[in-house]
């Protein structure tokens, strides 16, 4: 790790908490946490990576991770800080992976462009999101996508037309060794009103009945085919149920809030309890939507 520290181009951090680096305020330190200066310098690391076998994993913003409280043995790589240019023109837009999903989604509300107004107040970076296919209120980011740029361990970039990827609910086929750089969306040009009643309805519904003043990373669990998670965990009792500083919101029940001093070994131990409850007593079996890292296989299951 010394040899990528001197060749990193960007910020190098050793052994960095990545409390630091996610919504929740969870998660050990990090071997190496690395933002590359640009696509020369991320070209560079990965091959370094990839020659010298070093586990590597990408994340954006860290809004929908869980890292666990021993920490990540391997290189941590974000475009967070650098990757962040946003161009749009008429009905194009251009974007990073490190632009921030909101800020996108702001702008193209403020052209009166339609077709990511549901995304409003959805945290987390552009590539993140594209990787998970996050959606809210009927919308999801692969909707309008019109091309996608990676790179590859070997340092090459790759182009993929949304017909390449297969996108479904918060999941898509972006190989796990692959980091994206970009995407490009078409849009369609509306007017103010029919974008700003779709803006207003999202955010409206998300105030309502997610638990914002709190630290989280969203939705812990997928809905399941028979309905909404948090109804079942709802229904299940489990709402504003606590282990040490975690909590079971009781405003939305898929949402699992830090108090402020909560460690990853109690929103374990929310999410092992949630999904043996929901299964002893429905039959249904929660699949995790929040993306976690550093813990050991069967950490999750029941």
């Amino acid at each position: 790790m010394e040899t990528l520290n001197t060749m990193t181009q960007g910020i190098f951090l050793k052994n960095e908490a990545m409390a630091f680096h996610t919504s929740y305020g969870i998660g050990g330190p990090a071997k190496a946490y690395v933002t590359p200066k640009d696509k020369s310098d991320l070209a560079d690391i990965l091959q370094f990576a990839k020659k010298h076998q070093i586990p590597t994993y990408f994340v954006g913003s860290g809004s929908n991770l869980l890292v666990a409280d021993e920490g990540i043995d391997g290189l941590v790589i974000t475009l967070g800080k650098s990757f962040n240019q946003l161009t749009i023109k008429g009905t194009n837009v251009f974007a990073e992976s490190g632009v921030m999903l909101g800020k996108m989604v702001k702008e193209c509300i403020h052209l009166h462009l339609s077709g990511v107004e549901s995304l409003i107040g959805v945290p987390g970076t552009l590539g993140g999101a594209l990787v998970m296919n996050a959606g809210a209120f009927g919308g999801e980011i692969s909707n309008y996508l019109k091309q996608v740029t990676v790179m590859t361990m070997d340092g090459r970039e790759k182009i993929y037309n949304p017909e390449d990827i297969s996108f479904s609910y918060r999941h898509s086929t972006f190989p796990a060794e692959e980091i994206v750089m970009n995407a490009e969306f078409e849009l369609i040009q509306s007017d103010e009103i029919t974008v700003m009643e779709k803006r207003s309805k999202a955010s409206g519904g998300r105030k309502a009945s997610q638990p914002l003043k709190f630290r989280s990373a969203g939705s812990v669990f997928k809905n399941p085919i028979e309905g909404a998670a948090g109804y079942y965990i709802d229904q299940a009792g489990l709402k504003g149920t606590q282990i040490g500083d975690a909590e079971i919101s009781p405003i939305h029940a898929n949402f699992f809030v830090n108090h402020g001093k909560a460690k990853a070994s109690d929103i374990v131990a929310l999410i092992r309890l949630a999904r043996e409850t929901v299964q002893n007593k429905f039959g249904i079996e929660l699949d995790l939507e929040v993306k976690t890292l550093g813990f050991k296989p069967g950490a999750f299951d029941i």
